[in-house]
């Protein structure tokens, strides 16, 4: 059986995390996906804080996890001999990503237009900060600047303290997979229609559509503005928040009637629920600091750990607060294969270990067996599939063209 995108070329001009983690969703299932890169530099995740340098030493974190599986050519796209080697490429290929500011493939003649009259029924997509029109179009972009700038900072923080940005880069992540949903989209369409379609992807579209809810209810309820809750319930529940425990911290998500009667029963207080303050959700949230202290109060008796077991039991929402080195060590993930260990290029005989995909199919789903490739790795291999001599790479990297 075949994978979803065996048989499909992607030309990819992009670097840091959403472009590439975009492109890197199609290699999984199968694409040939080609990484144009810059002769002695590469993306710029090989050596931003943790990776590849020019030298030889290894990418690792935000290169190694979005670069599984593709193929490395270098090139400097600005050599007026970048121009053969690139319509050579998009005469085999089906999917064009870039994410270079708008107007700069323009500039380099890599436009949608001119690249498309190449090859019919191209598709392309541009990843860019607040896409390719408007008036913010230039802008540059990076994750924190988004959270920044869509409002997702606004929501996300402590009265006390003021707003802050998440920890980890869910624009960028969510980005690309919003660009790899459109490139999988019009590659069904294309196969219904013969024809090929332009993608605009935007960091700050994205960031709007991962806050739905919160910008819908601003709409829909005439501008009420949230407010900075730090860890409570976004429903105003007392029963939502993170409590202390014996030991550590709890995540307490219990909104719904029977949650709350279970987590009560739990707490060894369900008789509470007969008075007048605790007896209905309004009620609670109406008399928000006296059962959040009651709460509490019961929570601090025992550990974390035998919390969750009497809470999960009995069917009430609630999860352990945990570092990065608890998670990756959970047991769970090896029933997902959520994580994957492949060959390490760099250091003979050992493994690296990756995240795969979010998803399981019964066949034929996500791999990622090949490590991300070193930098212009196949350049050779590439020049000589569209018709290049030994003779003709030499003279192109003599005059560092790749």
């Amino acid at each position: 059986m075949a994978q979803a995108f065996e048989g499909i070329r992607v030309i990819d001009f992009t670097q840091v995390l959403a472009g590439p983690f975009a492109t890197q969703q199609l290699a999984t299932l199968g694409a040939d996906v080609i990484k144009i890169e810059l002769p002695g530099v590469g993306d710029q995740t090989r050596a931003l804080t943790m990776g590849e340098d020019p030298d030889g030493k290894p990418p690792r974190g935000a290169f190694m996890s979005c670069n599984l599986g593709k193929r490395s050519l270098t090139l400097d796209l600005k050599a007026h001999e970048a121009k053969p080697i690139i319509h050579a490429l998009i005469a085999t290929a089906h999917v064009v990503v870039e994410n270079f500011r708008p107007g700069v493939m323009a500039r380099l003649g890599f436009d949608y237009k001119t690249l498309s009259a190449i090859r019919s029924g191209l598709i392309y997509c541009s990843v860019s900060g607040y896409g390719q029109t408007g008036p913010k179009s230039a802008y540059p972009a990076y994750d924190g600047a988004i959270q920044a700038d869509s409002g997702m900072m606004s929501l996300n923080g402590h009265s006390e303290t003021g707003p802050t940005r998440t920890g980890y880069m869910p624009v960028d992540m969510a980005t690309a997979l919003n660009a790899a949903f459109a490139i999988s989209a019009a590659l069904y369409r294309k196969k219904v229609t013969g024809e090929g379609q332009y993608l605009d992807v935007a960091m700050m579209d994205t960031a709007i559509v991962l806050q739905t809810p919160q910008v819908s209810s601003y709409l829909f309820n005439q501008g009420n503005l949230p407010e900075l809750i730090g860890n409570k319930s976004p429903s105003g529940h007392p029963t939502g928040n993170v409590f202390q425990t014996a030991d550590g911290r709890i995540q307490i998500v219990a909104l719904r009637s029977t949650q709350v009667q279970s987590f009560f029963t739990v707490l060894g207080c369900e008789s509470r629920l007969d008075d007048p303050a605790y007896a209905t959700a309004k009620a609670r949230i109406a008399h928000y600091d006296e059962v959040f202290h009651l709460v509490s109060e019961k929570l601090s008796k025992d550990t974390t750990s035998n919390w969750i077991e009497k809470l999960a039991a009995a069917n009430v929402p609630c999860a352990d607060i945990r570092g990065i080195e608890q998670v990756v060590n959970d047991e769970q993930f090896e029933h997902r294969k959520t994580f994957i260990d492949i060959p390490s290029r760099f250091t003979h005989g050992e493994t690296v270990r990756l995240v795969r995909a979010g998803y399981q199919t019964n066949i034929d789903g996500p791999q990622g067996n090949a490590p991300p490739p070193r930098l212009g790795e196949h350049t050779n291999e590439l020049l000589e599939e569209i018709g290049y001599s030994q003779s003709d790479i030499e003279a192109l990297r003599k005059r560092g063209v790749v």
